[in-house]
Order: C-alpha cells, then structure tokens, then sequence
C-alpha cells in the first residue's frame, strides 16, 4: 500500500506532522473520516474510573448526524424543528421495536425515559440508550438536537480501555483538524477519574478510514494543549 510507506512506524509524531500524513495517506475516493484511537491507563472494569462525557468539537465532525428524539406529542414539532428526523413516543418506540434503527443518536425527555423500558435491551447493545451522563436525556431537547448536528460527541471508555472518536474529514483544513483534535483530547484529560493512578493517557494514534495509523507523541501533545 503506498500510503503505508509514507509512515515511519518507529516514530512518534507531532499533531503537526500526523495531521499532515492523514491528508497524504487518505487514498479513498470518498472523504475519509479522521479518527483518533486512545489508550488509557485505567481499569474498565472499575465503575469510578469509567472515563464518559461529551465535547463539542468546534469545526463539527463532517459526518450528517441522525438524531431522533423520545419526546411527548407537544414537543414533536420543537424536535423535529431543531433537526431530528423523528420524534415521538409509543409509535416511535413501535417502529424501534420492528427494527428501525437507522439513526446516530437518540435524545430524550426525563419523563419520556421511563417508557423506553421496552426497549432498553435494543438500544443499549447498539449504544443508542439515552443517558444523563451522555447530555442526551434533557429538557432542552431543542438546543441539545443543535448541538450533535454541529459536533457535539459522545466519548466513553471500552472494555480494552480505549477510546475511539471521529475528529473530522480529510477534505478539512489542517488547522480546523487540529484545532477538533486539540479539543477532543483536552476533553479526555480533562475528565481523568480521581482513582487513577500513574499515567492516564498512554499513546494515541491517528488514522484515516482504511488508512494506515501513526502513533503521537505524547509529550509533543502535552505541550500542544497548553
């Protein structure tokens, strides 16, 4: 693959220098996504280290966000206003229940969520669930709809410790790339789990869509976010 050739895999680079190299290495004839991979140093098997939170990336992400919201019949129109492609409560819960799934994020009402019930189980193995914790269960259903269409990401640890997260397309500047990563990286540090000992973040790494990854280099990032 000649883009791989192009990545030294003994070096560590700079986000400068790997920002760079995802714009020379994006060989799709799409516009690739820009996603960056983390790895933590905290035990996912641990509740209070569980790293979770949200931040808006300010140049968005470039993917068209699929928003749905779990809302009652008098705030239907508010939501679909604002952006969602559907918004609703029994009928909508019905649809899900007949595998209608093709949506990015789903948002909801505290009263609504006591229906969701249901179908908990569907939207929780596709991490689709509504929760407090993601700023997806809210009152505001309007502003928060606006928010995910514009760049606001959920980010949340797995069950390898790691973090994966989309920061924007290939076609982006180098600098509204690096201003998403900047950002989305600070977000994580900034939301290290009081119990965690040693070093939290351990390596990150940049890739584009089928593209090869090249590992960062954290002390260079450290001094980038100040």
């Amino acid at each position: 693959m000649e883009a791989a050739k192009l990545i030294d895999v003994h070096v560590a680079y700079s986000m400068d220098e790997a920002i760079d190299l995802l714009k020379k290495t994006s060989k799709t004839k799409f516009d690739s996504s820009c996603e960056i991979h983390m790895r933590l140093g905290v035990d996912p098997k641990q509740a209070d280290q569980l790293v979770r939170s949200t931040v808006a990336l300010p140049k968005g992400t470039g993917k068209v966000v699929r928003v749905i919201a779990f809302v009652n019949e008098d705030m239907m129109k508010e939501a679909t206003k604002a952006g969602a492609i559907k918004a609703g409560l029994d009928t909508l819960i019905e649809e899900i229940q007949k595998g209608f799934l093709d949506f990015d994020v789903a948002v909801a009402t505290p009263d609504a969520m006591k229906s969701l019930g249901k179908i908990a189980k569907i939207l929780g193995t596709k991490g689709l669930m509504p929760n407090p914790k993601a700023g997806t269960v809210t009152m505001d259903i309007a502003k928060t709809i606006e928010e995910i269409k514009k760049g606001k990401v959920e980010f949340r640890t797995d069950k390898q410790a790691q973090i994966h997260q989309i920061f924007g397309k290939a076609s982006f500047s180098a600098e509204d790339l690096k201003e998403n990563l900047k950002t989305f990286i600070k977000a994580v540090v900034d939301n290290k789990p009081s119990g965690v000992k040693g070093v939290f973040i351990q390596n990150i790494s940049v890739a584009t869509t089928m593209g090869p990854g090249m590992r960062l280099d954290m002390q260079k990032v450290m001094g980038d976010l100040k």
